[in-house]
């Protein structure tokens, strides 16, 4: 597991602690301390798994003698019933385990299976699915892979890799041209983006040399004039309020990308468990 970033191990390694403290009560009192068992994850519903990684490293840093065996991929579609992973090793640490890894596979399965239902809707037409920064303190990186196995894919990580400039931002600087024009001093590697709210500000952008403008919660008639003035001068992104229902009529405004929070922010845990035999 060592290509899993240090923060992703250190964010399980507190989660841990979080759950466990000073010990299981319960387990020490209940299992022997030389017991071990062979316990199965099960899918309880119809799902799209994500996060086998994460869910592998609980066990490891709880106990290295635990074998966990993946019996899918992440990114296999599973029926109600269908066995995920075979898990090995001393009764007490897969029990002290148990919650965390499922609790991490359940969140992030659910984002890939909300993730793919969007994506779906969209799949024969040119447009991204991507996420936002709408994610679960600390567990960004596990969720926006999520994402990606869902088949979208991952907006800026977090405000330091990508200038979006946005209505507060717009608001504190003076305006949108004195925005850009604060961006503009000095040299970045960076695209550009830019949030607008309506047609007016579309133009404004349009004339000060930016790479992505954002379309902010607009109508789809408004959108559908936002891609013709364009016209493929630069990228458009729509957002705001973006739901299974009518992503597909966003789409077929012609945008290029299309964001949405609820990939993340509002995505139900899959219902996955774990059984010892």
């Amino acid at each position: 597991m060592s290509y899993l970033p240090s923060s992703v191990v250190d964010f399980i390694r507190a989660a841990l602690a979080e759950d466990i403290g000073h010990g299981d009560i319960t387990t020490s009192l209940t299992v022997d301390t030389d017991a071990v068992s062979e316990a199965f994850v099960i899918a309880k519903e119809p799902l799209l798994l994500a996060g086998l990684p994460f869910f592998k490293l609980v066990f490891l840093l709880i106990d290295e003698g635990v074998d966990v065996q993946l019996l899918r991929v992440d990114g296999s579609e599973f029926l109600k019933g269908e066995r995920i992973a075979r898990v090995a090793g001393r009764t007490r640490s897969l029990l002290m385990g148990e919650r965390l890894a499922l609790n991490i596979i359940q969140r992030l399965s659910g984002i890939a299976t909300l993730t793919r239902m969007y994506t779906d809707r969209v799949k024969d037409l040119p447009v991204q699915i991507v996420d936002t920064r709408k994610t679960t303190p600390n567990m960004r990186y596990m969720e926006k892979y999520a994402v990606r196995i869902g088949g979208g894919s991952n907006h800026r990580f977090g405000l330091y890799d990508g200038v979006l400039i946005k209505d507060n931002h717009i608001k504190a600087a003076g305006g949108i041209a004195q925005a850009i024009e604060r961006v503009k001093q000095v040299p970045l590697l960076t695209k550009i983006e830019i949030e607008v709210k309506n047609i007016e500000e579309l133009k404004e952008a349009l004339e000060l040399d930016v790479d992505i403008v954002m379309l902010d919660n607009m109508s789809i008639e408004d959108m559908r004039r936002c891609v013709e003035i364009v016209n493929k001068r630069v990228k458009l992104e729509a957002s705001g309020n973006v739901t299974l229902e009518n992503v597909r009529q966003i789409a077929e405004t012609g945008v290029d990308i299309i964001s949405s929070g609820y990939l993340t922010h509002s995505a139900r845990a899959a219902d996955i468990s774990m059984k010892i035999v």
